[in-house]
């Protein structure tokens, strides 16, 4: 994607209207004297938009041509010139009225330019800038060096490369490597089939993950860590790469709650969830994944949740990671520390996603993986399965056309990407994209007085279930997310660039707890014009009163942590200052502010639904065996099967229902 010298300069001018340079004095002088045109925002920006939908590409030039052009006076009531022709002071007012505009396309607008801005003013790095000028200031450390604990032999997977118009043949084809494409093939080559597993995500062997912020997002990310719904209120993240979500996730590993299977069995005639069997595809899993509830020290940040929970008197346990050193490692001190950017790659191996477990096994058996390779289309005649259509990137040299024929057809993209898959390939079931489930999750942010240093030890090990069936069967749980320094921008909120500096200089003292809710209502996949999928999702009211408990819950918690500041993520700046304001007050307040869309943003790093599983031919496109109903071994294994999500962490969830269907294919 090419931008206009002009839209350069526009994005330029917006850059430096939301992060100025500012004359200070003090040890900080040169932070305060940064400014966003002092990295290449243009270049990295153009490069995270060009990975996106020609929709979205299209609305964002639009953006920048409306900033440009008299027009844009219309949106702010003012005078008739392009942002370049105002002064800075009006360039200010005019970003400040559209994040909170009633018009939610120009908060929209606000939101993108404000978060793209934010990540790469303080994640951008590079060979010649290894570690980004602003995390000295705001104290975020240069990630922690390899200390000689590397992967175990023989941990690197072949990748296969297509010859341009070739055909393969094989028994079961997969289409995707992640926690259900990863588990599928290990048992397919168990039973002897001949497998062969289409990733269109790349490979990165641990090796090679740098775990810094950008160009790990970039790699390992789906749309680079920039997807986002149609109207961007819901930030969307998804692995693509080979191991999926595993590869990336936070180690969280749930087993599916009780009370959901039965919901799942009962309420959409899955009698399977309540098979003592199921219970044992779990067991399998965990021993395999090694899932241990091990811990030598929480961070501060899980420390707080504990602690604040313990003093309010809420449920609080740990929780079970897939996360285990080395055969003969111990948990030393940077060992402890390197667990906080597993979100970014786990290059000391210690994740035990399927790249080190599952897809390991399956190639040691002889599946082969095409990396970089996107499915077209499943084909298929007389209603049975044939094969399937693909193209294999050739790194930036063009696509090599690949003609798979098979037996069967194991789908396991993903919630977002399978419904697609299946459209694409002529199947016309009028639920499949719909009953998106995306645990819509918000968060609040306590400020604290000692170092939280949120980027360092394990990401999630404390979690609170107090308040996970707040109607029937529907709540939220707590939890806290790792805090990287590109992350912590694009997430805080901006009124002036002095404030948004400031903020940010708070940074190691901050700590951070989400509510993760289990939405009721979804959502539905689009197509794009290319044939891509697009989220489509509103937060209903019903969800929207859990999660707005959810946040005076976690105010209340981080008051009774000793957090002497608590901040809101909102378009406006709602802080409660604990030794001066009334804590009972803003806890009011809360449930009184606009949390429409894009005055705060939702984040979702679970997608669920999409294809659903169950008993009745009119609503479920899947058969209880995972089977699509239109097309005769053409299964789904992955998260999109889901008869409702899954209301934990999903990710053990997705395997345990990705080897019971394996198993009983």
């Amino acid at each position: 994607m090419e931008l206009t010298e002009q839209q350069k300069a526009v994005l330029l001018a917006v850059g430096d209207t939301l992060i100025p340079s500012l004359d200070k004095v003090g040890d900080e002088a040169n932070y305060w004297k940064n400014k966003a045109s002092d990295f290449p925002i243009v270049e990295e920006i153009t490069k995270i938009i060009s990975r996106l939908p020609q929709e979205d590409k299209k609305e964002f030039i639009g953006l920048l041509d409306t900033l440009n052009s008299p027009l844009l006076g219309l949106t702010w009531l003012n005078v008739p010139k392009g942002f370049l022709s105002l002064s800075p002071k009006k360039r200010k007012k005019l970003l400040n009225t559209w994040s909170k505009h009633p018009l939610p396309p120009l908060r929209k607008a606000f939101s993108t330019l404000k978060k793209l801005v934010g990540l790469v003013y303080f994640g951008y790095t590079s060979d010649e800038m290894p570690k980004n000028p602003n995390w000295e200031a705001v104290g975020y450390p240069d990630i922690p060096k390899n200390f000689n604990i590397t992967t175990e032999d023989g941990s690197l997977l072949k990748m296969e490369e297509a010859v341009k118009g070739e055909t393969l043949k094989c028994d079961v084809l997969i289409v995707g490597s992640g926690a259900g494409g990863g588990v599928v093939a290990a048992e397919m080559v168990k039973k002897g089939y001949e497998v062969i597993i289409l990733e269109k995500g790349d490979y990165i062997h641990e090796g090679k993950m740098s775990q810094r912020e950008m160009d790990m997002l970039s790699k390992m990310y789906d749309r680079g860590g920039a997807f986002s719904s149609i109207d961007g209120a819901v930030s969307i993240l998804a692995g693509s790469c080979i191991g999926g979500g595993t590869t990336v996730n936070w180690s969280a590993s749930f087993r599916t709650p009780d009370y959901i299977l039965a919901e799942w069995a009962k309420e959409h005639d899955n009698p399977q969830f309540l098979d003592p069997d199921y219970e044992k595809c779990f067991d399998f899993i965990e021993k395999k994944t090694r899932i241990n509830t091990d811990l030598s020290v929480h961070n501060p940040q899980n420390q707080k949740l504990w602690e604040g929970a313990k003093k309010l008197g809420y449920h609080t346990g740990l929780i079970p990671r897939n996360v285990a050193p080395p055969k003969g490692n111990t948990y030393s001190d940077d060992y402890w520390k390197s667990q906080g950017y597993g979100g970014l790659g786990d290059k000391y191996g210690y994740k035990q996603g399927v790249m080190k477990t599952f897809l390991k096994e399956a190639v040691e058996g002889g599946a082969k993986i095409y990396a970089n390779t996107r499915v077209e289309k499943i084909t298929h005649s007389k209603g049975e399965v044939t094969g399937a259509i693909a193209y294999q990137d050739d790194k930036g040299n063009g696509k090599n056309l690949l003609t798979i024929h098979c037996k069967k057809v194991m789908v396991c993209a993903g919630a977002l990407h399978t419904p697609v898959i299946l459209q694409k390939s002529g199947l016309s079931h009028p639920q499949i994209g719909k009953n998106l489930y995306l645990h819509p999750v918000n968060a609040v942010v306590g400020e604290y007085d000692e170092y939280i240093d949120g980027w360092h030890g394990p990401m999630m090990s404390a979690v609170s279930d107090e308040f996970i069936k707040l109607n029937g069967n529907f709540g939220y749980k707590l939890e806290t997310p790792p805090l990287h320094s590109g992350f912590a921008a694009l997430s805080s909120t901006w009124v002036s660039g002095e404030q948004f500096k400031q903020d940010m200089l708070k940074l190691r003292h901050l700590g951070t707890f989400i509510v993760l809710t289990r939405d009721k209502y979804g959502g539905q996949i689009k197509m794009s014009q290319e044939g891509r999928p697009r989220v489509q999702y509103k937060l209903n009211p019903f969800d929207k009163n859990h999660l707005i408990h959810g946040m005076k819950e976690s105010a209340k918690i981080h008051a009774a942590a000793g957090a002497k500041k608590i901040r809101l993520l909102h378009n406006r700046h709602y802080v409660c200052d604990l030794e001066k304001d009334n804590p009972d007050k803003f806890m009011d307040k809360i449930g009184k502010i606009n949390w429409g869309r894009n005055h705060f943003t939702l984040y979702s790093a679970h997608q669920m639904g999409t294809c659903r599983m169950g008993g009745r031919d009119k609503d479920h496109p899947l058969k209880p065996t995972g089977e699509a109903r239109e097309i005769k071994n053409l299964f789904v294994a992955d998260a999109s099967a889901f008869p409702r999500c899954s209301g934990v962490n999903p990710m053990l969830s997705i395997q345990a229902l990705a080897y019971y269907i394996s198993k009983h294919i």
